[in-house]
């Protein structure tokens, strides 16, 4: 039986990929995007696009509430952001900059919050809906041995504490639903080309990849799993 996927950053690398992949297997797919759609066909109406800046503007709520006049099996939160406009992830604290913080807290944080505040309420009523927020591995505080990369962790980090937080709330009127932070792993997309020269080999995976992969571990989540953060083959990162 098909599924209802609602995808928000669908013009994404990981983004656009799920989108592809979901609809390759046959599941309708509701995608929201700051760009305008790249596909060529809704390809048998199994494709919504919806083009939409932000989820504080004044249409946000009427094209989410549409949405979910239908039954949503899962929704995929994917934004991102840890370089660009001559900004790189820091290396010493040294290299901090305010302007580097607060693109980094914008895209990885405030984004994703705004859309979890409209949502929630939306979400109470899905049956066994499965929500999933990607985050990374190194917004880890326990598993940081490194160091560095101060913007992007901090942000990261914070984006897990929100999770943890919504997912209790929603737990309280929910039972069914689950909602987690997801790491999807490394993944090439303009998000990680400057670092992928010194990867082991085989860690880099195609965006189609990941994709395939994190549908899976996204369907088999259970409500026990909720709150937590997820690594991209479904064993639990510690926070």
């Amino acid at each position: 039986m098909s599924k209802h996927w609602l995808i928000v950053g669908a013009s994404g690398g990981i983004g656009k990929a799920l989108v592809n992949c979901l609809m390759a297997q046959g599941d309708k797919v509701s995608a929201i995007s700051r760009q305008p759609s790249s596909f060529l066909s809704q390809r048998h109406q199994a494709l919504s696009w919806y083009q939409l800046a932000s989820a504080e503007q004044p249409e946000a709520l009427e094209i989410l509430t549409t949405i979910f006049s239908s039954k949503i099996d899962a929704v995929v939160l994917c934004q991102g952001w840890l370089h660009g406009d001559g900004m790189q992830p820091e290396k010493s604290i040294r290299q901090l900059s305010r302007a580097a913080m607060q693109q980094s807290l914008e895209v990885n944080l405030m984004q994703p919050a705004c859309y979890l505040q409209q949502l929630l309420p939306l979400l109470q009523k899905q049956q066994n809906v499965k929500v999933a927020v990607l985050s990374a591995k190194v917004g880890s505080i326990t598993d940081n041995q490194l160091g560095g990369w101060y913007s992007y962790r901090m942000a990261k980090a914070a984006l897990n504490m929100l999770v943890k937080c919504s997912s209790i709330e929603l737990a309280r009127y929910n039972k069914e639903a689950t909602l987690i932070s997801l790491h999807p792993g490394t993944t090439d997309s303009e998000l990680s080309a400057p670092f992928q020269k010194n990867l082991p080999m085989g860690q880099l995976r195609t965006a189609e990849e990941t994709a395939s992969r994190l549908i899976e571990v996204i369907m088999a989540l259970t409500p026990e799993r909720t709150g937590a953060l997820v690594n991209w083959d479904g064993s639990v990162l510690p926070y």
